[in-house]
């Protein structure tokens, strides 16, 4: 059936607005060009945008030109602000946006592990506010946030997972309590740092790999076709409970011990480190474990045994790494984490060399791109892509 003629311009004007964001400022004669519509209908629509106040006049298109064919349409970036965070088991960062996904604010805050549920989820709230304030957001339109743990597919809320703080639980209901218009999301911090290099960084060519995490916890995300998978139940990538050799015993309902985790999380990296003479200033366990990596990159092309220490490392990493893509055959596996990132080209190319060997599947290796900020990214786009889905909808009747 043809489209109504609502339900046309409804279409005509998400496109527009679509080639707006990826583009940045066009001419009418540009979207024109660009839409395949006719002159009159880029008129009605760029008119119709104007009014809603989603566009506005950004400039001329040359000095040369004038008219209103020379005029620049751009999104109205202070339509909405946004806000991203990265939650983590000792603190919080946030950065806050306009509807572009400028950056017009950023902060963080460490929360001990002392620190009771109620003050940790008091600092992380109060955080945001101030960022919002610093931005000049007068309330927040969308809320990414990224966490570890599991996500219920069903209710969207972060599941209570074993050895992981209450305050991140509570974290949810408490922002939206304080910001009771804005849209808030949870996400699986993985998950979103896979999106982000999807989007902007080590694989922004493929739509289907795999995202290994390697850091204070093991995990993974998958992205197949284009699409983030999740799973049932949310825990599609928990690959820390993969039973693999070299472990003394098999992980739990409960428990990862025993599972890849044992052999490739921050602690298994600096008893492998120590096993082999190399050492760091003692640190954070997975700041400690990627100073330990980073180093021996550094070191490995004269010191032997730096050398034995990231072949070694590689050879527990592509455990993990092989059973994903004996399953799902990705054919690009990007490691990320704090040691995923310190490994660079140098822990990404040995985990390749040993894939090569123990699989008949051709998979390309890559170190993520997006460095430390890759799951607030991946926070912010998903944020922008949802609070732009509700702007740029047609108006309910």
């Amino acid at each position: 059936m043809p489209a109504s003629p609502s339900t046309a311009r409804a279409i005509n004007d998400r496109l527009a607005l679509r080639l707006l964001q990826q583009e940045g400022p066009l001419t009418a004669g540009q979207l024109k060009q660009l839409t395949g519509l006719s002159r009159p209908t880029v008129a009605d629509l760029v008119e119709r945008l104007t009014v809603s106040g989603l566009i506005e006049v950004a400039g001329e298109s040359g000095e040369q030109r004038r008219g209103p064919n020379a005029k620049l349409y751009g999104i109205v970036a202070g339509r909405a602000h946004l806000a991203a965070l990265d939650v983590r088991t000792e603190g919080v960062a946030v950065l806050v946006s306009d509807l572009l996904g400028r950056v017009l604010a950023e902060a963080s805050v460490p929360i001990g592990d002392d620190t009771g549920t109620g003050p940790a989820v008091e600092q992380a709230v109060s955080l945001v506010e101030r960022a919002a304030k610093e931005a000049g957001a007068v309330r927040l339109h969308t809320v990414g946030i990224g966490a570890p743990g599991l996500i219920d597919p069903a209710g969207g809320e972060l599941r209570d997972s074993t050895g992981l703080p209450e305050w991140h639980r509570r974290l949810m209901a408490a922002l939206q309590e304080k910001f009771p218009e804005a849209r808030i999301g949870v996400e699986n911090e993985t998950n979103l740092a896979a999106l982000a290099e999807q989007r902007d960084g080590a694989a922004r060519d493929r739509d289907t790999f795999v995202l290994l995490w390697l850091g204070l916890g093991i995990g993974a995300a998958i992205v197949l076709d284009g699409t983030l998978r999740r799973g049932v139940s949310g825990g599609a990538g928990e690959i820390g409970f993969l039973p693999v050799p070299g472990t003394s015993g098999l992980p739990s309902a409960t428990d990862c011990d025993g599972g890849f985790h044992s052999v490739a999380g921050a602690a298994a990296v600096t008893a492998l480190a120590a096993e082999h003479g190399v050492t760091a200033p003692p640190d954070e366990p997975e700041r400690h474990a990627a100073a330990l990596v980073r180093d021996a990159v550094r070191r490995s092309g004269t010191d032997p045994a730096a050398a034995r220490f990231l072949d070694a490392l590689a050879d527990r990493v592509a455990l993990g790494a092989a059973a994903v893509v004996s399953v799902l055959d990705p054919g690009c596996v990007v490691l990320a984490g704090e040691v995923g990132r310190a490994g660079a080209d140098a822990l990404a190319t040995r985990v390749q060399h040993r894939l090569t060997r123990m699989s008949p599947l051709a998979t390309e290796v890559r170190p993520s791109t997006l460095g430390g900020g890759a799951v607030l990214r991946g926070a912010l786009l998903t944020a922008r892509d949802r609070a732009q889905d509700a702007l740029f909808a047609p108006p309910e009747r």
